[in-house]
């Protein structure tokens, strides 16, 4: 009899492993407007140890208040990822590793995204020779993004009546530093990119 109840419990704690869950809750924030951001594409994937493949475990949408909530199997994962996403928004991408999480209670993660703003660089020389030489950079703007422009020295030559788009995140600053090669005009441009629209920085030379 002892051993049928030995028996019984280690099935019984068994059972209570395999079907053991994860539950992962949070609020994903909106950082350029300083709100909580509804109606956002939450995403959860697994990936599993010695795999290098994301499997895709649920998706859903952040409620009015930007709250999300997953329930999931515990697994042997190496680790989660939570993708957030909406248009007109920097896709976030947060790692949760397994260790870090339990089944005693709720697993709190908060994230945030930002509103994505573009500034349009426009340049015109209004005096212009062929000998003429603009040079400038980026002082202040996103980075490492597909449409970000590039942080190193960017020159314009000649006649020039130009604009140039760049993306940033919204209500920040986006500034860059310029000399005009030969002279004495060198400054830096500077505006706070509005969330949704697009900012202009002109400069005339």
């Amino acid at each position: 009899m002892r051993f049928f109840y030995l028996l019984l419990f280690i099935f019984s704690v068994s059972c209570s492993k395999k079907t053991s869950k994860f539950t992962l809750i949070g609020t994903i924030r909106d950082s350029s407007l300083n709100e909580n951001l509804s109606n956002a594409t939450v995403s959860i994937y697994k990936k599993l140890q010695g795999n290098s493949f994301e499997t895709l475990i649920e998706t859903k949408s952040t409620n009015s208040e930007g709250h999300y909530s997953f329930t999931f199997d515990r697994d042997k994962s190496e680790k989660y990822i939570l993708k957030i996403s909406k248009d007109n928004y920097f896709t976030a991408e947060e790692s949760i590793l397994f260790s870090s999480l339990t089944i005693e209670g709720n697993n709190i993660r908060n994230y945030s995204t930002t509103a994505m703003s573009w500034v349009k660089l426009h340049f015109k020389n209004i005096d212009p020779i062929p000998e003429d030489q603009l040079r400038y950079m980026k002082q202040e703007g996103k980075v490492s993004c597909d449409e970000c422009c590039p942080p190193d020295y960017q020159y314009i030559y000649g006649s020039a009546d130009t604009s140039i788009y760049c993306i940033n995140d919204g209500n920040t600053s986006y500034s860059f530093i310029y000399a005009v090669i030969g002279t004495s005009n060198q400054s830096i441009k500077s505006v706070i990119t509005i969330p949704f629209d697009t900012t202009e920085i002109y400069l005339e030379y």
